[in-house]
């Protein structure tokens, strides 16, 4: 399995949130190097960081200010240095984020630029306004309002897809590409395993023409989305940084990816793997503002379409960006067989499975708040923007906790007690977790029924089985909310059956009494015609 590395389970570890080791109510890099133990044990081979850079944390570290340091409160370059050569002892690989759309407004290329020094004037994107007080364009933010911040001192204007604090990097530079590559080598070589690049799919801007329609958030989008430039950027990179790295993975956050292009980044070497998003919008309409009923059936056509288009990709259900999976695709009555039933489609579908810390638990969404006290910027603005609005008040507030990204980057519970073993700290940096207390490592791993122990098992089976990580996926004839195919390698395949709904069904005739041999089960000795409200069965079947 070695020469397929990649292929295994990814831990996701949103650093501010996962271990506080000196008691400031903030996660750390120390803290996490304590929990090495807990993840190998767990069975994952790679852990992916969220930024760890300097930063002024406008964004919570999505806005870089040097990449070449770590942030203060998370700890130090040795530190870092520590994790890398303490997690190798383990057989575990690190995985860093890479935030190269934009940079944090506090970082000196962009005070530089500010003062309109050479050659930082030129790694962002100044262009003149319109006429006097209208930007270049009629862009919008990702996080709404204008895409542009005037600077008067330049008498220019600077992009910015997402917030103003957040200017866009002018990727038409060749010393931006040069920057970029040394900070891919820094970490390279000191033994990183590799990148998931954030917003990747957006970097290069092919034109600054207006964009189309009257979008609040992204209008402008068919400018930058997917560029022909954006695929010869990251085949650049390729070139001249990855290739020279025999062991290594690049990872895409591809916002609104469709299968062609989905299907020429991987083919070109442009990346290993990549997010979809499609997926994510079964349950939510208007960019996640508003809900939808959630039906098993729209997220089962989703993953089928990709499984059977793209030979390889990356898998989640939740991360540091998205609410938690048992809240949205689950029964909170069924705590647990929800988070087993997910479990089990994410790690019996063909690609790498993205694991965020605490799925393992099936940890919840933080209780709902007023959003004014959030600390994620776009439900800020978002906020910001229903006030301007006028809109009620209690709308208002559904709208900004359905987006709020606290909620899902609430820190992790290690044990039952009131600060569920994260901090030593009088107060935690964001609030815990709705709970009742059960969904703790401390609990689970006592439990031989707990979702962390089915996770465990999951993950040790997805090891040792081949039809998990390099067979195919055939889909077989399903409807309801019932989840059917095969992982099939040469003459072996592992038959997969999940119910995502809470009520028991029965299952059609081919399926009935399949002969195999049971490898999973999530309730023991249920009805072979029947499967449990969230159940979960896998047979070896053989091809």
């Amino acid at each position: 399995m070695d020469q397929l590395w990649h292929k295994h389970a990814i831990y996701q570890i949103y650093p501010r949130s996962f271990c506080d080791s000196n008691g400031d109510g903030v996660g750390d890099i120390p803290g996490i190097i304590s929990k090495l133990d807990y993840l190998k044990d767990l069975g994952v081979k790679i852990i992916w960081l969220s930024p760890v850079y300097k930063s002024p944390l406008f964004d919570m570290g999505y806005d870089v200010a040097d990449y070449y340091a770590i942030h203060e409160e998370l700890g130090t370059m040795e530190d870092f240095d520590r994790l890398l050569a303490e997690a190798k002892k383990r057989d575990l690989r690190i995985v860093m984020d890479l935030v190269v759309n934009h940079t944090s407004s506090a970082h000196p290329w962009f005070q530089a630029a500010l003062r309109g020094e050479a050659p930082y004037h030129d790694y962002y994107v100044f262009k003149k306004g319109k006429k006097k007080g209208v930007p270049p364009n009629n862009w919008t933010s990702m996080f709404t309002g204008p895409a542009w911040e005037y600077v008067p001192a330049l008498d220019e204007w600077y992009l910015h897809l997402y917030d103003a604090a957040q200017p866009d990097l002018n990727w038409h530079n060749p010393e931006v590409l040069r920057e970029v590559e040394n900070i891919l080598r820094f970490y390279l070589d000191k033994g990183v395993y590799g990148f998931r690049c954030d917003v990747i799919n957006q970097i290069y801007k092919d034109s600054y023409a207006d964009g189309k329609g009257h979008a609040p958030s992204g209008r402008g989008i068919e400018h930058y989305l997917m560029t022909e430039g954006n695929h010869r950027i990251l085949r650049k990179l390729y070139e001249d940084v990855f290739s020279h790295y025999p062991e290594h993975v690049v990872i895409g956050e591809t916002f609104n990816v469709d299968i062609p292009n989905g299907l020429r980044f991987l083919k070109e070497n442009e990346l290993d793997m990549f997010f979809t998003f499609e997926h994510m919008g079964v349950d939510r309409r208007l960019s996640g503002a508003l809900a939808k009923k959630f039906k098993p059936e729209a997220l089962r056509e989703v993953l089928y379409r990709y499984q059977k288009e793209i030979p390889w990709n990356a898998n989640y259900f939740e991360n540091h960006d998205q609410h938690r999976s048992v809240n949205r695709f689950g029964s909170l009555k069924m705590h647990d067989e929800s988070a087993k039933a997910l479990a089990a489609i994410l790690l019996t579908l063909k690609g790498t499975p993205f694991i965020y810390q605490g799925q393992e638990l099936g940890m919840l969404d933080a209780p709902k708040k007023d959003p004014a006290t959030s600390t994620d910027c776009a439900t800020l603005a978002v906020y910001k923007l229903t006030r301007k609005m006028h809109l009620p008040k209690r709308f208002a507030y559904r709208i900004c906790n359905r987006l709020d990204r606290d909620a899902c980057r609430a820190p992790m519970a290690w044990d039952a007690d009131e600060k569920q073993g994260f901090t030593t700290a009088e107060k935690a940096w964001l609030p815990f977790a709705d709970d009742d207390g059960t969904h703790n490592v401390k609990t689970e791993e006592n439990n031989a029924n707990s979702v962390l122990n089915f996770y465990k098992t999951l993950l040790k089976l997805r090891q040792n089985r081949l039809e998990l990580t390099e067979g195919s996926f055939d889909e077989l004839p399903s409807n309801g909310s019932l989840f059917a195919y095969r992982r099939v390698v040469d003459t072996k395949a592992i038959l997969v059956l999940v119910n995502l709904s809470p009520k028991a069904i029965t299952l059609p005739p081919y399926l009935r009494h399949v002969d195999g041999q049971l490898l999973l089960e999530s309730n023991a000795g249920s009805d072979p015609a029947r499967l449990d409200g969230f159940g979960v069965r896998l047979l070896d079947v053989g091809a």
